[in-house]
């Protein structure tokens, strides 16, 4: 093959091994107000389709972090937790975006009674606090977020389970 072609195949050779390489990006959130940048980040990142997983233990910051995506995504008015009404829409220029909590949820039953795997769809953003309790039935995550208490601040692992998922890590990476 000539000199083009093969250059080509070595671009293809190197973006395949990258991507097979799992993506994480670890930080350290001192305050709150650091993890509502990190929603906004996040934010910049966001096309339609995607699903995100936020997981973490009560009060770990699961919904200060969507808080901050959705002022990312340009939304001002007041973000509710979907705590007890399970789920919140949020209707923006871009995209429709579903906050899910399926904290109260006690098995796939509830989940498949509600109706709620309809709005996975290709031109909605659903964002998902609790998804271990979706019992395995949501497909696969782009980015899974993982919050814990340390200190006086939070810890934020991010990662993901599909190929735009670490499209997307990857990008957060390098800005």
């Amino acid at each position: 093959g000539c000199a083009i072609c093969l250059g080509v195949e070595q671009d293809r050779a190197q973006v395949n091994v990258m991507m097979s390489v799992p993506v994480e990006i670890q930080l350290y959130l001192a305050r709150e107000a650091d993890t509502l940048a990190l929603g906004a980040k996040i934010a910049g990142f966001v096309a339609q389709g995607m699903f995100i997983e936020l997981h973490g233990n009560l009060g770990s910051g699961k919904t200060t972090l969507a808080r901050g995506l959705l002022r990312g995504l340009g939304f001002v008015e007041k973000v509710k937790s979907p705590t007890y009404t399970l789920v919140e829409h949020y209707k923006l220029p871009e995209l429709d975006l579903y906050h899910f909590d399926f904290y109260r949820f006690n098995d796939a039953s509830e989940l498949a009674d509600a109706g709620f795997r309809d709005h996975f769809e290709q031109h909605n953003v659903c964002v998902v606090e609790w998804p271990e309790r979706a019992f395995g039935i949501l497909p696969a995550a782009d980015m899974e977020i993982y919050l814990a208490i340390e200190g006086e601040g939070r810890r934020a692992r991010i990662g993901a389970e599909t190929q735009r998922g670490k499209n997307c890590l990857v990008q957060m990476k390098a800005k």
